[in-house]
């Protein structure tokens, strides 16, 4: 949980170290206590074995290969997800009741009326 991510040996069995990162647009785990959940699944395109698969209470569920253009889709999906989330400029809640702005006089103008005296 310090690096927000989940770092295991794929669920297939070849061996290859599988990282996944918990961030808003990316994966998220959950314990109930005594099992983890993963969710959305993993897909390991990049790696020789291309397994896809969920961990859902601590347990592997095979989810099934994906075609070329499933995967690029998803690709399109998470990038699309990421730049919505990361580029909207934050939002800023204008004051419920924003104060009316006060003219303040110069220096003169005060001096001015105070020798003068009020305009009629």
């Amino acid at each position: 949980m310090d690096y927000a991510t989940s770092a295991h040996s794929c669920c297939c069995g070849c061996g290859e170290e599988v990282i996944v990162p918990f961030t808003p647009t990316d994966w998220k785990m959950t314990f109930d206590g005594e099992t983890i959940s993963l969710r959305p699944s993993i897909g390991n395109w990049t790696l020789k074995c291309r397994s896809h698969y969920v961990i859902d209470r601590s347990k592997v569920i095979e989810a099934g290969p994906w075609s070329e253009e499933q995967i690029a889709a998803e690709r399109r999906r998470d990038r699309a997800a990421k730049a919505r989330f990361y580029e909207q400029p934050p939002k800023v809640e204008p004051p419920a009741n924003p104060a009316p702005a006060k003219h303040q006089r110069s220096i003169w103008q005060r001096i001015s009326a105070w020798v003068i005296g009020p305009k009629q």
